[in-house]
């Protein structure tokens, strides 16, 4: 045979194993979601490699009693996972901790984690530079585990009539540049925003930093005390408005969800049609799943389970409640909670 139809026959083969392998991959990535660059450096991998679906298959519990604690976002989430986890693996045991002083929340959480107060937390905001920075300083490293997706949703009155925001409208009205609802296509009717306090947690951290680009909160701010009393001062006042996450708001009979747009391109936080407050308890407004997991909504986030790497017990069990939440159990658990899987 002669070279040149050696080299044919050689780049034939290649080209038909290049193929297979192609193959393989597609089929693989069908049947069990595989998709390309999923696992980052900061996501647990354990759970997808060892290919655990149920809580039952993950490896490497350990037993014990973890205290954890943080985000007041992830209380749906806990209440479904948490009673899942000590039926199916009663040795390890789960304590959820509040703080000493001050309210819970994810900053809070992250702050206990580095005093060796916990665990692991869970948050809904990345952990930022100084919190790595402080972790380093006390000899170790902090790891954020991406779980779920979430949308932050405004809440108005439900005979506020106007169609949506756009976001530089809603930096306006929480910085207090916008202050009556004519300026924004509504009636003329003084804006009364609501908030919890910047020390409340990550939902007003993140809405502070990616909403208000770190601006100050405008002068006109009432703070409250959490999101039950914020919904129902928007219900008591035609003028209110509040955010908060999506599955606290977006159900709700007495308030409206509002559509948000980066420009005049409004996108619901709930599926439509919107049902409104009359059909209310029997009908109830769901969550826009698509649009939170497309992007399209343009208030979105991830919720991290935040795990201390110290080569010590706390952060196996850190790595593994993230592994557990990662299998297909966990991703249904949060889907419940009303929560957008993140895989």
């Amino acid at each position: 045979m002669s070279q040149k139809n050696e080299t044919a026959v050689l780049v034939l083969a290649l080209l038909i194993t290049l193929g297979l392998v192609g193959g393989v991959y597609w089929w693989l990535a069908r049947s069990f979601d595989i998709r390309l660059g999923f696992i980052s450096n900061n996501q647990s991998q354990s759970n997808l490699q060892s290919g655990a679906f149920t809580f039952a298959s993950v490896q490497e519990i350990p037993s014990g009693l973890f205290s954890y604690g943080g985000s007041t976002t992830w209380a749906p989430i806990r209440k479904e996972v948490d009673s899942q986890i000590k039926t199916t693996l009663p040795k390890f045991q789960l304590r959820y901790t509040h703080p000493i002083t001050g309210t819970p929340g994810s900053g809070s959480g992250i702050k206990m984690l580095l005093n060796n107060q916990l665990a692991f937390s869970q948050s809904s905001r990345a952990v930022k530079d100084k919190e790595y920075q402080q972790a380093q300083q006390r000899g170790f490293k902090l790891q954020e585990i991406p779980v779920a997706i979430d949308g932050i949703a405004i809440a108005v009155n439900p005979n506020l009539k106007i169609p949506g925001l756009t976001l530089p409208q809603l930096k306006d009205i929480y910085t207090g540049k916008v202050t009556n609802w004519q300026e924004v296509g509504g009636k003329n009717l003084s804006v009364i925003p609501y908030s919890r306090t910047l020390a409340a947690g990550g939902t007003v951290d993140f809405f502070h930093e990616h909403i208000l680009e770190s601006e100050n909160f405008g002068s006109n701010i009432e703070f409250v005390v959490d999101t039950t009393e914020g919904l129902r001062k928007v219900t008591q006042n035609e003028g209110g408005i509040y955010y908060a996450s999506a599955p606290e708001v977006v159900g709700q009979c007495t308030i409206k969800p509002l559509p948000i747009g980066r420009t005049s391109n409004f996108i619901p936080p709930y599926k439509n049609p919107f049902i409104p407050p009359s059909q209310c308890p029997k009908k109830r407004n769901k969550l826009n799943t698509e649009a939170f997991k497309s992007g399209k909504y343009p208030i979105t986030r991830r919720l991290f389970v935040v795990v201390k790497k110290n080569g010590q017990i706390d952060e196996k069990a850190g790595v593994a409640y993230a592994d557990l939440l990662l299998t297909d159990e966990g991703q249904k658990l949060i889907s419940k909670a009303g929560f957008v899987r993140i895989r």
